[in-house]
């Protein structure tokens, strides 16, 4: 199994602790966020790895670890990122941003699951969320499902809780043909000159996401109940939740 990890963002809401190192080397009781999701994905024998890098992308180098470049990383966002490699988008593949850090066990439902798109959504955001922000709207983001777990909205704006069923993490699996059609939608996108309203270069995976939904294509929810972390701001960096999780995860390995 194969993975590939977006790290090419300069995290600037995460300054002053990415003046030097790119959002993903930050270190959280001296270990990097990077490094601790290796070790997970490891832990699951996912051993072809690679990362696409931007910013500081000369910190990144790891030994048995790819690395491809965004140069257009402070210009463009997640979706032109994943695809200035486009040609790595073969096979089986984890797709996961590098400002996250997961369980073994999150890792494992996602690999069993047989759906040609799966997406990991945690169920538990609430309780997350409200440990990160007064007001957990302020930083979430829309998503439902149906009975069976397929997605049918996700990435926008909420007005009230109502419209949250769980929360995207940023962490995907697609089959061969998974990722034919993620290439399908986005290379018509690419043409139109639009994606969902917003430029390719600038659009959001979320973005891509919901338009591959509207498209109709299936999207598959593994659904988890917390276990992960994001590390976006300094808030998060310097929580006392996100360290009791990375320490909760990396006792599992």
């Amino acid at each position: 199994m194969k993975a590939l990890i977006l790290a090419a963002g300069e995290g600037t809401r995460l300054r002053p602790y990415t003046l030097d190192r790119p959002k993903c080397l930050v270190e959280v009781d001296g270990v990097s966020l990077l490094d601790r999701q290796l070790a997970v994905l490891r832990s699951e024998r996912v051993d072809d790895v690679t990362l696409i890098g931007g910013y500081r992308s000369d910190m990144l180098k790891r030994p048995g670890v790819g690395l491809r470049l965004n140069p257009r990383y402070a210009e463009t966002n997640m979706v032109w990122t994943l695809f200035s490699a486009e040609d790595a988008l073969q096979g089986d593949l984890v797709l996961a941003y590098g400002d996250i850090v997961y369980s073994r066990d999150i890792l494992h439902a996602l690999l069993a699951s047989t759906a040609d798109i799966s997406v990991a959504i945690d169920l538990d955001w609430e309780s997350y969320w409200r440990a990160r922000n007064e007001d957990p709207l302020s930083d979430a983001e829309t998503l439902r499902m149906d009975e069976a777990g397929r997605l049918l909205e996700i990435g926008q704006k909420p007005v009230s809780l109502d419209q949250i069923e769980g929360q995207y993490m940023g962490l995907m699996k697609f089959s061969a043909r998974g990722l034919e059609m993620l290439r399908d939608t986005f290379q018509r996108a690419r043409a139109a000159g639009t994606l969902r309203g917003k430029t390719p270069e600038k659009a959001y995976m979320t973005d891509l996401l919901q338009l591959m939904i509207d498209e109709g294509r299936m999207l598959s929810a593994v659904k988890v109940h917390g276990g992960w972390v994001e590390v976006d701001t300094v808030g998060d960096l310097e929580s006392a939740v996100t360290r009791e999780r990375l320490k909760r995860i990396a006792a599992s390995l």
